[in-house]
């Protein structure tokens, strides 16, 4: 049986993939942060949208990649997830 990370590591292997999966790896790491901290918290997707001061369906967009957060929208959610915003180019 192959885990997840078993296949990732093999498809990152093509450089076609590993090029389109660094370009997508920022926001997917918003992602999994927004979903990492209502988890944490024991909040639902409302009651964390309304801690980082947005509408639960802007909330909804970022999780599920149909936008993609301004600076604004990053310094709320550190906010809400009572963290500080840090940025930077590696």
């Amino acid at each position: 049986m192959t885990t997840l990370n078993d296949y990732l590591a093999e498809q990152l292997e093509d450089p076609d993939f590993a090029r389109e999966w660094e370009q997508i790896q920022p926001e997917h790491e918003i992602r999994l942060a927004i979903l990492r901290a209502e988890r944490e918290l024991g909040l639902t997707q409302s009651e964390f949208a309304k801690r980082c001061g947005m509408k639960q369906s802007a909330l909804s967009r970022l999780q599920t990649g149909k936008t993609s957060p301004t600076l604004k929208t990053l310094q709320q959610l550190a906010d809400g997830m009572g963290k500080k915003l840090v940025i930077q180019f590696l």
